[in-house]
């Protein structure tokens, strides 16, 4: 059990402070697999689509591309773990984005782009559920700041976000006049990912001494298997929540540009939604903590689906910077919000297949969410009638996980409110 592999780990007698340092570490894998390899072509799409000649459904295929690696790298990653152990799985993943980054930027052809994000969309997924199993066991050693532990290292693909937001646009206007100038945005992502991988070896090992013991011996995940129809409904919701945020996250910064918005207050915009993301980590540790069931998925859902929603109704500048506030402070807490549902409600042998259920169905999601999107933006209603569809999508899922129930209702009953 992973309480008693705890107590003989050396970071059983770690400060809160110490642990919640390694966990701002931890988080750069979470910066690396989502901040970057994923969320930064939001960024590139509008200039690579005006100089490639593609379709909205094309451009959205790109990330349906992304997507379906990354369901692919979940149902690898449990027998993966099992093998090669979380940290070894986090370190490899975060080398393998790092290539398949930089390899994006040698093709213009439609077919090896889309495979170039597929592979990136693996080795995404690697990093993603190693790094959520670690804060999972970091949050095991201190569950009253579990919320918290979580929060920071999915807070981490914020500061992805908010570096790409700086840095992707710089080197698009200092390529503007060299042929097929967003190759370069590709290299120099790459060589990001790079950086933080070697920066993220010193809390990779540091957290090794949080495998637990089962990883060595017979696997007690084979004595008590994980049973996913108990969770269905926020398994469901967590889906719907995959279908409807991709959306926003790949066309925004495009519908920005088609609303005539400056480039310096795109790249604000999108620094700022970062920001948001790594500030959310405080703002709902307490509802992570307190709700056992799928109430504080359903919660965010709903407050994502009005920030998803805003600015396809209106083009004002206020109102689409507090759209953006909105979806970075909460959407990368509706994933903190499912780990937090597995810890509460499976045993400590179980929460790798947990988790890789709710990454599957995740991956999902955002498999056809892109392609829908981009497939209705070639349409009449353009990009805004996509991301109505996306914001129904998330109040959907809300609905779904609204009904979700903790597995431990007695247990509940007796914790302080």
């Amino acid at each position: 059990m992973l309480d008693i592999m705890s107590r003989h780990s050396p970071l059983s007698q770690a400060s809160p402070l110490s642990l919640m340092g390694l966990a701002l570490a931890l988080s750069l894998a979470a910066a690396v697999s989502l901040g970057i390899t994923r969320f930064a072509y939001g960024l590139l799409l509008p200039v690579m689509r005006a100089d490639l000649g593609w379709s909205y459904t094309l451009a959205g295929a790109m990330n349906t591309a992304n997507a379906l690696g990354y369901l692919l790298g979940a149902l690898a990653t449990p027998r993966l773990m099992q093998r090669l152990g979380a940290v070894t799985l986090l370190l490899g993943g975060a080398l393998l984005a790092s290539l398949f980054m930089g390899l994006s930027g040698f093709f213009t052809s439609a077919a090896p782009l889309l495979l170039q994000r597929l592979l990136a969309g693996v080795a995404s997924a690697f990093i993603f559920i190693a790094g959520g199993l670690l804060a999972a066991r970091m949050g095991a050693l201190q569950p009253r700041r579990a919320g918290l532990l979580l929060g920071l290292y999915y807070g981490g693909t914020g500061w992805g976000i908010t570096l790409s937001a700086l840095a992707v646009p710089q080197v698009l206007t200092a390529a503007s006049a060299v042929p097929h100038g967003w190759t370069w945005a590709w290299w120099l992502l790459a060589a990001v990912c790079g950086l933080v991988t070697a920066v993220l070896w010193w809390p990779a090992l540091r957290l090794r001494a949080l495998t637990p013991a089962s990883a060595a011996g017979p696997s007690a995940q084979a004595a008590t298997p994980f049973h996913w129809r108990p969770l269905a409904y926020a398994l469901a919701g967590y889906m719907l929540f995959g279908v409807g945020y991709i959306g926003y996250m790949t066309f925004v910064i495009a519908l920005l540009r088609e609303q005539g918005v400056a480039p310096g207050a795109i790249t604000g915009f999108y620094a700022l939604l970062g920001l948001a993301v790594v500030v959310s980590a405080r703002l709902w540790a307490g509802l992570l903590d307190r709700y056992r069931g799928g109430q504080a998925l359903a919660i965010l859902n709903t407050l994502l689906g009005v920030a998803t929603l805003l600015p396809a109704l209106t083009s004002a500048w206020g109102v689409v910077l507090a759209s953006g506030l909105l979806f970075g402070g909460v959407f990368l807490s509706v994933v903190a919000s499912t780990t937090a549902l597995v810890r509460h409600n499976l045993p400590s042998e179980q929460w790798a297949a947990g988790i890789s259920a709710f990454t599957i169905v995740f991956a999902a999601g955002q498999i056809v969410g892109p392609t829908i999107v981009g497939w209705i933006a070639d349409g009449p209603g353009g990009l805004s009638r996509g991301l109505v569809f996306s914001a129904l999508a998330l109040w959907l899922g809300a609905l779904l996980a609204w009904r979700q129930r903790s597995l431990h209702p007695k247990a509940d009953a007796t914790m302080p409110a």
